[in-house]
């Protein structure tokens, strides 16, 4: 009798590549708009507003950020309930594991085993950033976000998630090319070898910006420690009357 091809597994190993690749998406999106504090206050002001649709609706929604954070969450979720499905199920499958990755020394197992680490901390670091905005969504800005990040103390979890996101994206997009990725049998060592370098290069590079970004944003706000609270007016709106 043959029995019936089972593609539950299948499935659902495409859909957490898939949401995997769409987190990493939108992480290193984020990160370029998150970073334009590095090109003034007036640059991330618009970033901001854009994204609350004042150019589009002619005023800002914030509602739009928190309907943003909420469906980021879900997809985190999502993705997490999946690759749930391979991390070790009990204290001993875990012992088994250290005790196999300590044995073979294979770059990838281990590489494997940050992702989980990283994976783990991350659905609780993500969680309390995307809570903040997603009841704050307002409270966003050159002035907004620097004052959370220094009087608030924010920086402690931005530093930590900064680190734990992107070695968890760049790991993630590298095992994504080696799983799906059209690499001939005969050409994957070299190839191996080429993403992983890229796949350090990414890292780095997302990490210096991070870093820059978070320093600027630290920087900002010890300054504006004596007015924590204030909004950022850009310059064409500081000559207006009232707000001078």
């Amino acid at each position: 009798m043959t029995g019936k091809l089972d593609r539950g597994p299948a499935r659902a190993d495409i859909l957490q590549s898939l949401s995997g690749l769409l987190l990493v998406l939108f992480i290193w999106g984020h990160m370029f708009f998150e970073s334009s504090i590095l090109l003034g206050k007036d640059a991330m002001y618009r970033v901001t507003r854009m994204f609350e649709g004042e150019p589009l609706f002619g005023k800002p929604y914030p509602l739009l950020v928190s309907g943003v954070a909420a469906i980021i969450f879900v997809l985190i979720a999502v993705h997490a309930v999946l690759a749930l499905r391979k991390f070790p199920g009990s204290h001993r499958q875990y012992r088994e594991f250290n005790a196999h990755m300590g044995a073979m020394r294979h770059p990838d197992t281990t590489l494997w085993y940050v992702q989980v680490l990283t994976g783990f901390a991350l659905f609780f670091l993500a969680s309390a950033h995307l809570l903040v905005v997603f009841l704050q969504p307002d409270n966003i800005g050159p002035y907004a976000s620097s004052d959370r990040i220094w009087s608030g103390r924010f920086w402690i979890l931005y530093a930590l998630l900064l680190v734990c996101v992107h070695l968890h994206a760049g790991i993630g997009i590298y095992r994504l090319a080696m799983k799906w990725g059209p690499i001939p049998a005969a050409g994957s060592k070299v190839a191996r070898r080429r993403l992983k370098l890229a796949m350090w290069g990414i890292i780095a590079f997302f990490l210096c910006l991070g870093t820059a970004s978070l320093a600027t944003y630290m920087y900002i706000g010890r300054d504006h420690a004596p007015h924590a609270g204030e909004r950022y007016l850009p310059a064409h709106q500081q000559a207006l009357p009232g707000n001078t």
